[in-house]
């Protein structure tokens, strides 16, 4: 089933069937009750509608909705079979953003949700939140106004591995010296068993939160830094080890140009069990901090695992471990792309790369990568690719985007892999296009908008198993 998600409805297309035209079996219609509040704040009008969020899987038979609701934030849960609602409305703050184009992630791990979103009206206040838990764990979020744990971040991917739940986003780099403001991209990591601190330091916020800059560029005299994280798998197999791959930009301000880098998840964690990161004072550099000076159990590891296996819970941690924490969430040393260097570049073009997907199980014997790249300007480039320098090929480039079909904005805003059905499903602003993948120079089109009174597409998501919806 392909879950898609848009202004006002959640549209629902069995796979089986969608070969020819994709037309829906279910639409939920989820209009908001706010939109006269919501004119007289002053705000575009397009802005007062009901844009769906979040659509994720809360356990095998609960879908986890939130929607905008006319900048007051909203959520719901359904019945996956029948898309009816379950319960009542919870309040979205924290959990979904105020406006459409405001980033955001959501993820269940461990039955709590987590978020990565914007708290208030004005966006000011950035967070990484955890709740719906229940009873037993506080909720939890990232230290509220401090630019050394969230400085503007634009959030793209969460996922859950082994004990940690691992966040993935873009923010301007308070660890940059230079003038003006630099973007990096972030790999974040929390604990699942963190219960946060004490009363006195870090009472419910993270204990367990760090952070550290994903490198892809491409080596040489000078490095040629991909700097802009714009999409990122979930955890794949790369050599036999657990990774993920993202598509990175270059900086708004420099020549364009776009890459995609590997990273390997055991080269994540050695990172966060590197040297911490500190600035003195407003004046001075940013330097690591000395092993001697970083108290114990170390700073940023969960409750009775390592060296904080006497501590049954966060809550436990000295003092002196909490406060390192609250003022060194950054690590010294950035996570390196795999070989050190991009899978793929492409500078050639002026329309940069701005979502992935990829088949790791291609060709006929299984064993092939194919990566496929959606483009600013409605192109998917489909790519096999290998780990060794040199070793992508181009394979076709095809121009998915069209007019006749589809209205609004060119750019790709999601790419949806179905191997059972052998097709890539396309995400645009206003409709959704199959691509079949042994055929890629023949697409299908269907528009959105045609059976949904002009439905704006935010988001879609796959759900081939019970509980296995991902979600762009």
């Amino acid at each position: 089933m392909l879950y898609i998600a848009a202004r006002d409805h959640v549209f629902v297309v069995n796979l089986t069937t969608a070969v020819d035209k994709i037309i829906p079996q279910q639409i939920l219609t989820w209009r908001s009750t706010d939109v006269s509040k919501c004119a007289v704040r002053g705000r575009n009008s397009d802005e007062c509608y009901n844009y769906i969020k979040v659509l994720v899987p809360r356990n095998d038979e609960t879908l986890f909705a939130c929607g905008t609701n006319a900048l007051n934030p909203a959520c719901r849960n359904y019945r996956l079979s029948s898309l009816e609602q379950v319960g009542q409305e919870l309040l979205g703050q924290a959990r979904c953003p105020f406006e459409s184009r405001q980033s955001n992630i959501g993820v269940f791990a461990g039955g709590h949700f987590y978020s990565g979103t914007v708290t208030d009206f004005q966006a000011s206040d950035a967070v990484i939140y955890r709740s719906l838990g229940g009873e037993g764990r506080p909720v939890l979020r990232t230290v509220k106004y401090d630019s050394k744990w969230l400085r503007e971040p634009h959030f793209l991917h969460a996922v859950e591995y082994g004990n940690y739940v691992y966040f993935f986003f873009s923010e301007i780099a308070v660890e940059h010296t230079g003038v003006g403001k630099v973007v990096y991209s972030r790999v974040a990591r929390v604990c699942k068993n963190d219960s946060g601190g004490s009363t006195r330091v870090l009472d419910r916020h993270w204990t367990s939160f760090l952070k550290a800059r994903l490198n892809c560029s491409v080596p040489g005299d000078t490095f040629f830094y991909f700097d802009v994280l714009q999409s990122l798998t979930n955890v794949l197999q790369i050599n036999q080890r657990p990774a993920v791959v993202g598509v990175f930009t270059t900086q708004t301000n420099s020549i364009p140009g776009s890459a995609v880098c590997g990273f390997y998840l055991d080269d994540i964690e050695q990172v966060f069990n590197g040297k911490f990161k500190e600035q003195k004072n407003s004046d001075s550099v940013w330097m690591p901090v000395p092993e001697e000076l970083v108290p114990k159990p170390r700073p940023g590891s969960c409750a009775g695992e390592g060296s904080a296996s006497s501590y049954s819970s966060s809550v436990q941690f000295p003092d002196s471990v909490l406060s390192f924490i609250k003022t060194h969430p950054l690590m010294d040393e950035s996570v390196s792309a795999i070989n050190s260097q991009p899978l793929i570049t492409s500078t050639a073009s002026r329309y940069k790369l701005t979502q992935i997907v990829v088949d790791t199980a291609a060709g006929p014997h299984k064993n092939r990568s194919v990566v496929f790249l959606g483009s600013e300007d409605g192109r998917v480039l489909k790519i096999l690719t290998g780990t060794q320098a040199n070793s992508s090929r181009l394979l076709e480039d095809i121009s998915v985007f069209s007019p006749t079909q589809c209205s609004g904005e060119r750019g790709v805003l999601g790419l949806e892999l179905d191997k059972e059905h052998h097709a890539l499903f396309v995400a645009f602003s206003s409709c959704i296009i199959r691509v079949p993948l042994s055929r890629c120079l023949q697409t299908y089109w269907t528009s959105i908008r045609n059976t949904s009174n002009n439905a704006t597409v935010n988001t879609m998501g796959f759900l081939k198993n019970k509980g296995s919806l991902t979600v762009h």
